[in-house]
């Protein structure tokens, strides 16, 4: 069984692993080499407040990203697509208001209804929305119609904003979304999607290329570049529009169930938290430390150490639901499943005291690090 998963990765032309390198060496290097004019012109998140980073530090890793993207798409002749117009023209407005919101500091509402333009922008001028939601609810050939839309929106808006959230820490936020890309080229290959396998291989590359630089190493202390709003952004963007192609094409079918295990972390952290902060009276999008990163760093764990292990637990989380999927275990017992563990995680997380206190126990129980774990 295990020959045959793997020989799906035959799927995947030369070509696609000539473009995918190609993104990966773009990012590499492109973010050192412009370091220096990103600092010029005051692209950086200089520490503070909340922030954890101890030096200024350039916030242009999402525009390196996104030239990846391009560079490897132009290079490789996939731009005469109408989708793909489309993917580019949202998520380069996304970049755009990201890039202003890092230099200057915008409203969450800014935000927000750039956010909502991006997704009305491909589910009416593109075409690619959420129509069919059957696996969901258990009830066969269930159309949205024009339902799809606000259903996008909703898609679309709550990975961003779960995404953004996530990236409080070196790594975090790509490394979930790198998790969430490599799940949905497993699911891509599996289901025939050769194209799309080829281009999410891309952009999994041009995230592993900023991730070089934005992990902690031994030999590099902390990160010398940042998504920024503008990178979470879109990588967010990336996700939801691979969900949504992905779920909705009856060529290749995959259920839309698995969508949400992809990224499951940031979007249970992400309900979780508006909800409580919606109890409480306070804004939604109002900053506080009480992110799932957050209560493991006061619980002693190392930047490193959340940042490798959540991507582990991410790993797991999807993998689990893609083998459920395949097994034939009732498709709507795993949504029940995934809104059980936003339940109880917004339980857990009440007594914010008592949960670091559990984390910080699970913390002492495991074996001690290596003194090379450390250094991360």
């Amino acid at each position: 069984m295990i020959g045959s998963y793997l020989s799906l990765w035959h799927q995947l032309t030369p070509a696609s692993w000539l473009r995918a390198l190609t993104a990966l060496v773009i990012t590499a290097l492109l973010i050192p080499f412009s370091l220096p004019l990103a600092t010029k012109l005051g692209l950086v998140d200089r520490p503070g407040g909340r922030k954890q980073h101890e030096a200024a530090t350039p916030v242009h890793g999402g525009l390196a990203i996104l030239v990846a993207m391009l560079c490897s798409s132009l290079a490789f002749g996939d731009y005469h697509s109408p989708l793909t117009l489309v993917f580019y023209l949202a998520g380069g407005l996304l970049i755009l208001v990201g890039a202003v919101d890092d230099f200057r500091g915008l409203g969450w509402r800014f935000r927000l209804g750039a956010q909502i333009v991006a997704a009305l922008v491909i589910a009416i001028i593109g075409g690619a929305s959420v129509q069919q939601l059957s696996d969901v609810f258990g009830v066969s050939n269930l159309m949205l119609g024009w339902l799809g839309i606000p259903v996008t929106v909703f898609v679309v808006v709550g990975t961003i904003n779960a995404l953004n959230m996530a990236d409080g820490l070196d790594g975090l936020a790509a490394g979930q979304a790198l998790v969430s890309l490599l799940l949905f080229l497993c699911f891509a290959l599996y289901a025939g999607n050769e194209p799309m396998a080829a281009r999410l291989l891309a952009v999994a590359a041009a995230v592993a290329g900023f991730m070089i630089w934005n992990l902690r190493f031994p030999w590099q202390r902390s990160a010398r570049v940042f998504l920024g709003d503008a990178g979470s952004m879109l990588l967010g963007f990336v996700i939801a529009w691979t969900a949504v192609r992905l779920t909705q094409n009856p060529a290749h079918p995959i259920s839309p169930v698995l969508g949400p295990w992809t990224i499951a972390l940031p979007l249970i952290d992400c309900v979780a938290l508006i909800f409580r902060r919606m109890r409480q009276g306070r804004s939604p999008f109002s900053a506080d430390r009480d992110h799932l990163h957050h209560l493991l760093l006061d619980a002693g764990y190392s930047p490193g150490a959340i940042t490798w292990g959540l991507m582990v637990v991410s790993a797991v989380l999807g993998s689990s639901a893609a083998l459920a999927v395949k097994l034939g275990i009732n498709r709507p017992l795993l949504v029940m499943i995934f809104l059980a563990l936003i339940v109880a995680y917004y339980l857990l997380t009440t007594d914010r005291a008592c949960a670091v206190a559990m984390f910080r126990r699970i913390r002492l129980a495991a074996p001690a690090p290596s003194e090379a774990s450390r250094l991360t």
